[in-house]
């Protein structure tokens, strides 16, 4: 994520953690750790990274040494422009908003390289976590590998917020160029596989039916599918369902 005012990616240094920076201590007391994570807080309006822990342990470097600039750059080769894209596109979509921005966040599934070559699934949330005047000041980032999740070529995401539903509809259509499928997308698509009728998804999630053909029907053209049957085909193949 960007500031409100310069969505530029010269906005990521890779200016480290200062150790002694009254910031810095201040979010190692507070701050609530939980084994397996990876922490960074991450101020926009200082353009340097104010806090890290946990990213020896999960990708091989030091906490004190690595910066946002290297945590982006580990992505890999296949998800780096999808991981660009999101937060470029969240940040656009925030500038819009004035009130709440510390209650906007998106989840995704990605990949990093650790320092020792191997590649690392990861589930990772992003999130706003100051903000002034309309303006996002710091973020967020945790991370946590994820072994567990079967990687396809389909990029998965979530969006949470106040307007939850446009954040990820807005997404949705930004990151179309992407193999991507939302939370919401993902969620309907499941009630269809097990035999629901749109009609009948859309009374179980309670919204409207055009909302549920809004969340599907754009699917066919995005993974190159002529029918519901084969949708859901490609949705088992590729590890969405």
């Amino acid at each position: 994520m960007y500031s409100k005012k310069n969505h530029s990616k010269s906005k990521i240094s890779n200016s480290p953690v200062v150790v002694n920076d009254k910031k810095y201590l201040y979010y190692k007391k507070t701050l609530p750790f939980f084994g397996g994570e990876a922490v960074y807080v991450y101020s926009f309006k200082e353009n340097r990274m104010l806090f890290t822990s946990g990213w020896f342990d999960l990708l091989g470097y030091e906490d004190d040494k690595i910066g946002l600039a290297t945590i982006v750059n580990l992505t890999t080769k296949r998800y780096i422009d999808f991981v660009n894209d999101l937060n470029e596109k969240a940040l656009q979509f925030l500038s819009t908003k004035t009130e709440d921005l510390c209650k906007y966040s998106f989840t995704m599934e990605t990949e990093k390289v650790h320092k020792n070559g191997s590649v690392i699934p990861l589930f990772s949330r992003i999130g706003v976590f100051k903000a002034k005047n309309g303006i996002v000041e710091e973020v967020i980032g945790i991370f946590q590998v994820a072994k567990s999740l079967k990687y396809g070529k389909i990029m998965q995401f979530s969006a949470y917020g106040p307007d939850t539903s446009e954040f990820e509809e807005t997404l949705s259509k930004k990151l179309f160029r992407h193999f991507v499928i939302s939370r919401k997308e993902k969620e309907a698509l499941q009630l269809a596989a097990e035999g629901f009728a749109f009609k009948e998804i859309a009374h179980q999630l309670n919204v409207s039916q055009s909302a549920i053909e809004k969340r599907i029907i754009p699917l066919y053209k995005r993974f190159n599918v002529n029918s519901l049957p084969h949708l859901i085909n490609f949705a088992h193949t590729n590890h969405i369902l």
